[in-house]
């Protein structure tokens, strides 16, 4: 499926007016003294489970903090919810069920839905079109009214990150972009999380038993324990994957790649020379992130795991979301400028998302060598550590609003 989102600044030069307004606007004024502000975040499933993953990691950073109040989140598709977050499973048979995990309240989003007042700030995921019997709620409880858009490194999102656009019916909605940059709204990145990761990995017995509770055969786990490379494979079917299974039987040092449920599935799983695929559990979140901790190159795809692979800190390859007319090759450009890494490895993540096997291949090849794969993990440690520098997205989101709210009085 290739993607509904904007591949250049133009539709953004169409709806958005050049400045933050410096007078009231209905819809993005707040009246009441709210100093804790409640947040609804609306979320439609397209595809690949990328739309739920960084909805969720927002809603349950907003819900964990002490500046906020309650938040919901509304999700049209439960089935592919809780394939991330297994708790969701419950709610599945009645598809209408209200329920709270992690304190969030998760509402199934269904045309029928019974429709309770807006919360103070209201999240649209990726322009996925709240109802409009609650917009029309909105107005009236002035409702701060954000659209969360696409992760991109493309230059022009500096331009356009927190613009409001001007509805037929008056409304304005801001636009926020998550980026790699100051000027940007930042990547989403828990309090901690790298501390928590760091003192994960300083525990020997946590990556055993990780992985044990991922499904990961003895077969598997006997040639990690004797110092096989752990790979994670989390791609696009397109993928050109055996390149990737190519290079890796070429190694000298064995390696064990790890696959999730659904994924890939016409790579077939077994012994491949020196290569063991294996099949694991499609698993929640938080041990999607431990997995990326404990690997020794995350092939990952889309926005979420993306960003888990930068806070991971080792090396990576990263499938783009495929677009009409490579429309995601400047995306991967963009974001190759802003990386640390050499050009070589440069050369390796256009080969992963040009579907050329060979030229993979060759490219991964040359930078799998002992002295090639230092610097490739030196540099992913140096952009995890200035990335961290940057404010989160979840503070960012806060801020603004703060700073919307100032100017609104």
């Amino acid at each position: 499926m290739t993607a509904a989102h904007p591949t250049s600044p133009i539709r953004w030069a169409r709806c958005c007016i050049p400045s933050f307004p410096r007078r009231p606007i209905r819809g993005l004024s707040i009246f009441t003294d709210v100093t804790h502000p409640s947040f609804d975040l609306f979320c439609r499933v397209v595809d690949n489970f990328g739309d739920i993953g960084v909805c969720w990691r927002l809603a349950r950073q907003l819900a964990r903090r002490p500046d906020t109040g309650p938040v919901r989140i509304w999700v049209d598709d439960m089935a592919a919810f809780s394939c991330i977050e297994p708790g969701a499973a419950s709610a599945i048979p009645s598809a209408s069920a209200t329920m709270r995990i992690a304190d969030v309240d998760i509402v199934p989003w269904r045309p029928d839905t019974a429709l309770p007042a807006p919360h103070d700030v209201v999240i649209e995921a990726f322009a996925c079109d709240p109802p409009a019997a609650f917009v029309a709620s909105m107005a009236s409880r002035d409702s701060f009214w954000i659209n969360l858009e696409y992760l991109s490194a493309e230059p022009w999102v500096r331009d356009f990150h927190a613009l409001p656009s001007l509805r037929p019916d008056g409304l304005r909605k801001a636009f926020f972009f998550p980026g790699f940059e100051a000027g940007t709204g930042g990547l989403l990145r828990e309090p901690g999380l790298l501390s928590q990761r760091d003192q994960w990995l300083a525990d020997p017995d946590a990556r055993w038993f990780t992985l044990s509770q991922a499904g990961v055969p003895a077969p598997a786990l006997a040639m990690l324990r004797e110092g096989a490379r752990q790979i994670m494979l989390f791609c696009y079917p397109h993928a050109p994957v055996n390149g990737l299974v190519h290079a890796l039987q070429a190694q000298p040092q064995p390696s064990v790649m790890l696959v999730p449920a659904g994924v890939c599935p016409a790579l077939r799983r077994g012994q491949h020379g020196s290569l063991l695929i294996t099949e694991i559990s499609f698993v929640s979140q938080d041990m999607f992130d431990r997995l990326l901790w404990s690997s020794d190159l995350n092939c990952v795809r889309g926005e979420d795991s993306l960003v888990r692979a930068l806070w991971a800190a080792r090396p990576m390859l990263w499938h783009v979301y495929p677009q009409a007319q490579d429309a995601h090759m400047a995306k991967l450009r963009a974001w190759l400028a802003l990386a640390p890494y050499d050009p070589t490895v440069g050369q390796v993540m256009r080969c992963w998302n040009t579907e050329d096997d060979d030229a993979l291949c060759a490219a991964l090849s040359a930078c799998l060598g002992a002295v090639q794969y230092q610097a490739w993990a030196k540099a992913s440690e140096a952009w995890c550590k200035a990335l961290s520098a940057q404010r989160d997205l979840a503070s960012a989101l806060l801020d603004f609003w703060r700073q919307a709210r100032k100017l609104n009085r």
